[in-house]
């Protein structure tokens, strides 16, 4: 690893400490969220809650991309795929990436896309169409894909490193927040249940 991976750059260990920080976040503060109402409180109305929850889960993941970009810039640089393949790739990655996040966002709208279940903010019925019919979990697997393309334009080996990590990092959020989110519609479902006996 010596000369490909310099484990030693604070700006490496700062981007890892980011790219924990914000899914063990805001699963702590929606769960909170949904158990005491903290949000909704202090701002009044759960949207509002929701939409300060938003803000401040996109402000951190564009200080979490800040921080992954400089750790890269501080990181060896090791030619990783060949010409033309090295613009090639990582410009398809990005573009399919961004693609997923973006059309992921677009589906579920802003309360969907920012955890608005904790807040009471249910959605009708689950969302089928793209990209959800591709993909189970499409924002996770198109931010992951932004990391790896930005590992292959900028030719740093650490930041496959880091992008594995982000996706073990989705994976054991996703282990929370899946059971968490079925558990909140199955509530729901119960409640209409008992209302239409």
């Amino acid at each position: 690893m010596t000369g490909v991976i310099d484990l030693s750059q604070t700006s490496f260990l700062l981007s890892l400490a980011a790219i924990t920080f914000n899914p063990t976040a805001w699963n702590i503060v929606a769960r909170n969220e949904y158990r005491n109402k903290t949000l909704t409180r202090l701002f009044g109305s759960p949207r509002l809650g929701c939409y300060f929850l938003a803000f401040m889960i996109f402000a951190f993941g564009i200080l979490r991309d800040h921080l992954y970009q400089r750790a890269l810039q501080d990181q060896p640089r090791v030619p990783l795929l060949p010409e033309p393949l090295a613009t090639l790739v990582p410009l398809v990655l990005f573009i399919a990436g961004q693609t997923f996040v973006i059309t992921s966002t677009y589906a579920l709208g802003i309360t969907g896309t920012f955890l608005g279940d904790y807040f009471g903010i249910l959605m009708d019925h689950r969302v089928t169409g793209f990209p959800f019919d591709i993909l189970r979990d499409p924002m996770y697997v198109g931010s992951t894909m932004c990391f790896a393309a930005t590992a292959l334009w900028y030719e740093r080996p650490a930041g496959l490193l880091v992008t594995a990590y982000v996706y073990i990092g989705y994976l054991i959020a996703l282990r929370f927040e899946g059971p968490f989110t079925d558990m909140i519609y199955s509530k729901r479902e119960k409640a209409r249940a008992g209302k239409a006996a």
